[in-house]
This record gives structure tokens, C-alpha cells and sequence, in this order.
């Protein structure tokens, strides 16, 4: 049941950059799980039926239809609703509550709808187009902007999603709370506050992308901006944007560190 579904995702999502996290997901989700089966074991009390069969009846229902009809949000959904439907009946309630992190993390499996998506990156493409455009004329490039159009020489640039910061905000903040669960194991209020500054960071990130990118058409031509390059900076820019939250949870774990605590 598994196994066509994560064949499928590979497909038509972790191929893309915008489910390129995926498969790091699925792994190190699967890990911390598997890290935590004796203490789930110890605390094992199965679940009830009553609440396990309609979970798995409802959880079934949305994966054949999303697999009948070739809707991988709902065929993955439904699979997700399956597992966890089988950790409470196997587990119970009190294990599902205490690790409901490996299922959050998880849940980052499910893609996105596509026009969930689209109502999203729309305004980010039109924001990231205006700013990489304005800080681009300050600095004397001539570049102009129709839409999420960029015009530079007799080249047009087009802003896809992959440059709206929409693909960077879902993999840094997945990637981000995992680091921050393994390593710190922080409050949730501290986790939330370090996955807010996720949004501005991949922003702000895809807009030196673009910036870069058009830097590249205007002295060298469409040819290397659109080549290796292309993948090479948003790869590198994801990198760093990644580096960045890991400094600032380091800056501000010394910061609110307890003035007695050991160095």
C-alpha cells in the first residue's frame, strides 16, 4: 500500500524542487520513531476499536480515492491517516499525544494542493518580482518589471513558484523543526518563534536568487543563467538560508541562556 504511494510521490512531487525535502523526511521521520519504540512500547495500551475502525474506514476511503482519481494530496493523506490510525490501536492515545512529533513531522510528507499552492506563491512572485527589481534599478541595472515578468536587454525573465520562497519556507521549516527537536529540544514557544524567522530568511533568500540570476543574464547571457547555474544558486541559497536559522538558534540559545548555567 505503501510502496506505490511513495512511487508515486517520487514521480510527480520529490522530483520537483518543491518536494525535494521529502525523501529526507520519510527517512528521518521514520528514524525517530524507530528511536523512540521502547519508550513507546513501555507505555503501549492499545486503543479503542471504536475510535480506530471509522479512523481506518475514513483514512482507507481517502487513499483509494485520491489513488483511483490521481490526487497524491489525498492518496498521501489518507496513508498518513492509516499510520496513524495503527500507532493509536497499537499504542494508544497517551503514546500518540507524547510523541506527536515524529506524526508533525510527517505530515510534511502530504504535498500541498495545487491551487492552495497557486493562491499562495501568487503574492510572493509579485512581492520577491517588486523588491529584486527595485534593489536591482538602485544599484543602476536596467531591469524593468511587468507582472512577475523581469525585463532586462532584450531578454524577459519569468518568476516562477520555484523563486517565489513558497518551495525554500517548506523544506527550511520541516528541516528546521527536526534540527530543533533532535538537538535542542526546545518549548514549543521557542520552536515557533525560530520557524516564524523561516519566512522572512527563504524570502528574502529567493530574492538574492532572483537578483543573482538576473545578474547573470545581464553580463553573461540567458544561456548560463537558465543552465547549471539555475539549480546551482537555489541550492547554494537554500544551503545558506539553512545556515542562517542554525546561526541565529545559536545566538539566541546563548542569549537566553541562564546567566549561572556552565559554559
Amino acid at each position: 500500500m505503501s510502496i506505490p504511494t511513495i512511487a508515486t510521490l517520487g514521480e510527480q512531487v520529490w522530483s520537483k524542487e518543491a518536494g525535494a525535502h521529502g525523501p529526507i523526511v520519510l527517512a528521518t521521520g521514520l528514524w525517530l520513531l524507530w528511536r523512540q519504540r521502547d519508550e513507546m512500547a513501555a507505555a503501549a495500551s492499545p486503543g479503542s476499536d471504536w475510535l480506530t475502525i471509522p479512523a481506518m474506514i475514513a483514512s482507507l476511503a481517502l487513499y483509494v480515492f485520491g489513488r483511483a482519481y490521481d490526487f497524491i494530496s489525498l492518496e498521501v493523506m489518507g496513508l498518513y491517516g492509516v499510520g496513524v490510525a495503527l500507532m493509536y490501536a497499537c499504542f494508544g492515545l497517551k503514546v500518540v499525544i507524547t510523541h506527536w512529533f515524529p506524526l508533525l513531522y510527517l505530515g510534511f510528507l502530504v504535498p500541498p494542493p495545487g491551487w492552495f499552492m497557486d493562491g499562495i506563491t501568487a503574492p510572493l512572485k509579485l512581492f520577491v518580482s517588486f523588491a529584486a527589481t527595485e534593489g536591482l534599478q538602485a544599484v543602476g541595472i536596467p531591469v524593468f518589471r511587468e507582472g512577475v515578468t523581469l525585463l532586462i536587454g532584450h531578454y524577459q525573465l519569468l518568476v516562477e513558484d520555484a523563486c517565489s520562497g513558497m518551495n525554500s519556507i517548506t523544506g527550511l521549516v520541516a528541516i528546521s523543526l527536526f534540527y530543533i527537536y533532535l538537538l535542542r529540544n526546545a518549548s514549543w514557544r521557542y520552536s515557533l518563534f525560530l520557524v516564524a524567522l523561516v519566512i522572512p530568511i527563504a524570502i528574502v533568500a529567493n530574492i538574492i536568487r532572483i537578483v543573482t540570476l538576473v545578474l547573470l543574464t545581464y553580463f553573461f547571457g540567458d544561456a548560463v543563467a537558465q543552465g547549471f547555474l539555475h539549480m546551482a544558486a537555489g541550492i547554494f541559497l537554500f544551503v545558506t538560508a539553512l545556515l542562517l536559522v542554525f546561526a541565529v538558534d545559536n545566538l539566541m540559545s546563548r542569549l537566553l541562556k541562564p546567566k549561572g548555567a556552565a559554559a
